[in-house]
């Protein structure tokens, strides 16, 4: 049989390529380092939009849309984050024919632009929080690109906010990082992440501190999968948000931004996908039951019709697929492919005997189920695979996360999954020597896993990982 996928086992890489490509969600664009997403891929990013955006209004913050095109001057104001930036900068030189009087850069992200609105939006206390959202793109130069993962232009959402006080930033910053991305990569990703504070060399630009989602890929390296930043009042002196305070001083505001992007759908495909292509959790599946009709036959396709009636009535996300003049295992392999956790297969045989076939993607067993019983049968399959996926993903990590002593131990350890090691072992000056090993620091934690308020607390430890 000629294989679909290059195995994972032979080629990590070729096989995360071969997945985006014949699971078809993605191609290069036609400039370096663009991606043209396909309707597959969107899909699950659509997914991933709604399930986020729901989440992110329950915290309150309202979503807006600010300009894709940022004078350069308003970088220059902030002086690390223009530093941090300036080298991923697209600028724009000249428009309708002529030279600008001022170059404008192409958004890498909003902090600027946004901090010069909220400075005319915020006079009084009575205005904050002020808790905004948007759903956009971002480009930034890219030297070595790879489909989702690192691409000059992508999709994302990025939270901006602002507060009267740092207590009140830092814990809506936490929330953020907790009950928005950790709750929504565990329990609709089924994906087990590890959050933690970045070290001031991962920190970004201008931030007093940066949280991270990390996650285990399939061959042990880190993906970062999100990040919250606490902004202090850095970008506020430089943009002037600043407010009368209830004492009646003028105080500036505390601000914060966080984000998550298409970088999450890299990261499903390699924390969950097999041999066989993707594997999709059944939360987030766009589609999650997909019906085949095997072949022609007497009462097939009404069948077919009233089981997928009876699905979307019961709140599955149900496609059918009546398309016989294509072969039966073409539209298998391409349904597991595209990870879709249930496929339900129907033909004359099964019309007879009053049954249609029941695969699941996650454990890849197969059940004759009765037609009248296939909605109780696939929402419970639903249930249990989604747990499945989110414990064997957790098991994998588990099993390839070491702890050890020493730098020198955590930078061989890395080679094959996360490196656990106390902090005070590898400090500054240990991170760049296992730089030199392309192994970082992903983040530091407590003892015991919480998430520290600063690099200075005693018994931190640091988790590293070679990474994307």
């Amino acid at each position: 049989m000629t294989r679909v996928l290059t195995p994972q086992a032979e080629d990590f890489p070729r096989w995360y390529q071969d997945v985006v490509a014949k699971a078809e969600l993605a191609e290069s664009g036609p400039v370096k380092g663009q991606q043209v997403i396909r309707p597959s891929g969107y899909a699950l990013w659509e997914r991933m939009v709604s399930e986020m955006d729901d989440r992110i209004k329950e915290t309150g913050a309202e979503n807006a849309s600010f300009p894709l095109l940022v004078p350069q001057s308003y970088l220059s104001r902030e002086a690390q984050h223009v530093e941090g930036f300036a080298p991923e900068c697209w600028t724009v030189t000249h428009a309708g024919g002529k030279q600008l009087e001022e170059p404008v850069v192409v958004r890498p992200t909003s902090e600027t632009v946004i901090g010069e609105y909220m400075a005319k939006w915020v006079q009084s206390y009575r205005d904050l929080p002020l808790l905004l959202n948007q759903w956009a793109n971002v480009m930034r130069y890219e030297m070595r690109t790879r489909l989702f993962l690192r691409t000059s232009e992508f999709l994302w959402q990025e939270g901006h906010t602002a507060h009267a006080s740092y207590e009140d930033a830092a814990t809506y910053n936490r929330h953020i990082l907790h009950e928005v991305y950790e709750d929504f990569m565990v329990n609709v990703l089924a994906m087990p992440v590890m959050t933690g504070l970045k070290t001031v060399a991962e920190r970004f630009a201008g931030a007093l501190n940066t949280f991270a989602c990390e996650a285990m890929m399939r061959d042990g390296k880190a993906l970062q999968m999100g990040t919250c930043h606490e902004l202090g009042q850095n970008f506020s002196k430089a943009f002037d948000i600043d407010f009368l305070g209830s004492d009646g001083q003028q105080h500036h505001a505390w601000t914060t931004s966080w984000g998550t992007s298409t970088r999450m759908l890299g990261g499903l495909i390699m924390a969950h996908g097999d041999d066989k292509g993707l594997r999709v959790p059944p939360q987030l599946a766009p589609v999650q039951a997909y019906i085949l009709c095997v072949k022609d036959g007497e009462g097939v396709n009404e069948a077919a019709n009233k089981v997928h009636s009876a699905l979307k009535a019961a709140g599955v996300r149900a496609r059918l697929n009546t398309r016989t003049d294509v072969p039966f295992g073409r539209r298998a392999v391409d349904a597991e492919l595209k990870g879709y956790p249930i496929r339900i297969e129907i033909g004359p045989r099964d019309v007879a005997e009053g049954k249609a076939m029941l695969v699941r993607r996650i454990d890849g067993s197969k059940t004759p189920v009765s037609l009248e019983s296939l909605p109780g049968a696939v929402t419970e399959a639903l249930e249990a695979d989604q747990r499945a996926l989110f414990e064997e993903a957790k098991s994998f990590r588990d099993s390839h996360t070491t702890r050890v002593d020493t730098l020198d131990d955590a930078i061989e350890a890395a080679a094959d999954g996360f490196a656990v090691v106390p902090w005070a072992q590898c400090g500054e000056d240990g991170e760049k020597r296992a730089a030199q090993h392309a192994v970082t620091v992903r983040c530091l934690q407590r003892a015991d896993g919480t998430v520290p308020d600063s690099d200075s607390e005693d018994g931190l430890i640091a988790v590293m990982a070679r990474s994307y």
